[in-house]
């Protein structure tokens, strides 16, 4: 059964992750997490509230919960702004099935996939080969590949397309830089790296990767749309100009109703999404793509937004406008662009 709104339970897990959030991860703690993520919140979120293991299996050592509750959390990392490896995380867990690693990911072990299609659409061209047990290639850019400890691979072979996990140690790593210093990127380079197979036929399995990736991805983007809304309407009220505040002005009001509408829109197609793929549903592709292109356009328009209605101190390095535009803007660029999701749906 579908649930068109988030549950009880949904609403008090998020109440206590922003709780810790606001405590954790406010604005100067997330800018000395820049480039990477604050190790201690992390081991903080994972053992007290579970979050890495939400969305795995019991049986794999997981809680045995949903996807649902994995994008309850992420919608909050996204509201705070958290440089977090969960989405990096979760991404690499859906792609497996039955696996001994699936277990560290749900300890809170950082794990992440290195394939186009997180990335680009799922189609991407796979720019890693597997022969004689060795991969050869390289893959950029790679969610937190700088900083996982485990790796899984999308590889070609002679039989299609596989997935493989190696020794990060074995893998050269060269971290990129990005335009959101909130997200982390790497570029990873095999030079005949030693292989452990996990499947020779990923084909499913990068599937299911890439819609779960689109939502988590959206989850961030709902969550950082919210933000962007929630800073500009406090900032109007306190502006003033000609001796009033200037969120009085029609004008203004106006422009933040329509964010509010592509807000409250995001999530609404974010959550009906995330539900159909708790549900298997047979238009769950269909609505993941809808809602990673709908969400990716709006937080970005909503950081825009964000951006004018703040005025000049918005482009300052000390202000937070300017990284709601970023982190959208990153976001944008993974598990397709919007176009690319939209073209899915014709």
């Amino acid at each position: 059964m579908t649930d068109l709104v988030p549950s009880q339970d949904h609403i008090e897990l998020a109440r206590s992750v922003r709780k810790m959030l606001d405590k954790r991860s406010d604005s100067q703690a997330v800018r000395d997490a820049f480039n990477g993520f604050d190790a201690e919140l992390w081991s903080t979120l994972c053992e007290q509230m579970g979050v890495a293991a939400l969305a795995i299996p019991e049986e794999s050592g997981g809680a045995g919960f949903t996807l649902a509750e994995t994008y309850v959390v992420l919608e909050e990392l996204g509201r705070a702004l958290t440089p977090s490896p969960l989405l990096a995380s979760v991404t690499a867990a859906a792609a497996l099935t039955d696996s001994p690693l699936l277990e560290e990911i749900a300890a809170g072990t950082v794990a992440t996939l290195a394939w186009s299609g997180v990335t680009g659409p799922a189609d991407a061209p796979v720019g890693v080969t597997f022969e004689d047990g060795k991969l050869t290639g390289s893959v950029s850019a790679v969610l937190y590949g700088d900083v996982a400890e485990i790796i899984l691979v999308a590889a070609e072979h002679d039989g299609g397309v596989g997935l493989f996990s190696v020794d990060p140690s074995a893998v050269s790593r060269t971290k990129v830089a990005g335009l959101d210093p909130t997200l982390s990127f790497a570029t990873l380079e095999f030079d005949g790296v030693t292989a452990e197979t996990i499947t020779l036929d990923a084909a499913s399995a990068l599937a299911t990767a890439h819609r779960v990736g689109t939502l988590a991805a959206a989850a961030l983007q709902v969550g950082c749309a919210q933000r962007g809304l929630d800073m500009t309407v406090d900032y109007t009220k306190t502006r003033e100009q000609f001796g009033r505040p200037i969120g009085s002005f029609q004008a203004l009001k106006h422009r933040m109703a329509d964010l509010l509408v592509r807000v409250q829109m995001s999530r609404a197609g974010a959550w009906a999404a995330v539900q159909a793929h708790v549900n298997d549903a047979p238009n769950a592709d269909r609505l993941a793509a809808a809602a990673g292109s709908y969400c990716s356009d709006a937080a970005v328009e909503v950081g825009g937004e964000t951006v004018q209605l703040h005025g000049g101190i918005a482009i300052t390095w000390e202000h937070d406008a300017h990284l709601i535009l970023k982190r959208a803007q990153a976001l944008n660029q993974l598990f397709g662009l919007p176009h690319q999701q939209r073209a899915t749906l014709i």
